[in-house]
């Protein structure tokens, strides 16, 4: 019984800090963590036709925002399907975005893009709200 115990203690530990690290978007058994880019140096990559922006936000936020010109939009930060939404070459040069610093749609989304096999893979924590504050041009979302 008491071997049952321990061993259902030990389940629960591990689901719930695997629970807390998905929530935030973190997963320490992540490969390799999404480098963090500044929205000057997405504004330069994008001017240059270096980067392509993706936009993590939910339709609300984008109506709301708007979204960063020339971004691929897609349908879910965690259930998106990247053979579908996302560039066929894997060293495309994707930064994800979301809403503001203290979203964690972003990583969620990028996270999963580096799961997928895609090898250039950045975030913007400042989001669509750092773009807008750096007084950086936003387009209304086409969906």
């Amino acid at each position: 019984m008491k071997k049952f115990l321990m061993a259902a203690v030990v389940a629960m530990s591990a689901v719930t800090s695997s629970a807390v690290f998905a929530c935030e978007g973190h997963d320490k058994s992540a490969a390799v963590e999404p480098k963090s880019v500044t929205v000057s140096q997405l504004a330069s990559l994008t001017k240059e036709k270096k980067a392509t922006p993706v936009d993590a936000n939910g339709e609300k936020t984008r109506k709301n925002e708007g979204v960063i010109p020339g971004a691929i939009l897609l349908t879910s930060s965690s259930q998106f399907d990247p053979a579908k939404e996302l560039p066929a070459s894997k060293d495309s040069n994707l930064v994800f975005y979301c809403a503001n610093t203290k979203c964690g749609a972003s990583h969620a989304a990028a996270k999963k893009a580096v799961e997928a096999g895609y090898t250039n893979v950045s975030v913007l924590p400042e989001g669509i709200s750092g773009w807008k504050q750096a007084g950086q041009p936003t387009a209304k979302p086409n969906s």
